[in-house]
């Protein structure tokens, strides 16, 4: 099974970052598939780089395994921003959203579960 790494990357004001897929039409956590000798957290550092032009620093995980279909695994981490300002270099659209808006937007299927999570998950530091 292929791992797909997720990242719940948090502003200073505790929004949880968002970002608009084409295809399949959803929202997502961005992030994406683990290559082959990579770690979890490598992937995810290299992903956000190429998916928003960010450097991040990843922290620990959070949430459930969620199957996506038989042969990928997507597994969520928190982030913090180190450099940069995300843009959508990959996605239509980026939104930050507040806690309590989290429900606003229609999340792709893998992502509901780690989106559920953040109601009881408190941030370190």
């Amino acid at each position: 099974m292929r791992l797909v790494v997720g990242a719940v990357l948090r502003d200073a004001a505790g929004r949880v970052l968002a970002a608009r897929r084409e295809r399949p039409a959803g929202w997502e956590l961005p992030g994406g598939k683990v290559e082959p000798g990579e770690t979890e957290p490598a992937a995810l550092v290299r992903e956000l780089r190429e998916e928003l032009g960010v450097t991040v620093e990843v922290g620990e995980r959070i949430g459930p395994d969620v199957p996506i279909d038989p042969d990928f695994l997507l597994r969520a981490w928190t982030a913090a921003l180190i450099d940069g300002e995300p843009a959508a270099l990959e996605h239509a659209e980026l939104r930050w959203l507040a806690p309590d808006e989290l429900d606003t937007v229609p999340w792709l299927p893998a992502d509901r579960p780690i989106i559920a999570s953040l109601a009881t998950h408190r941030p370190r530091g």
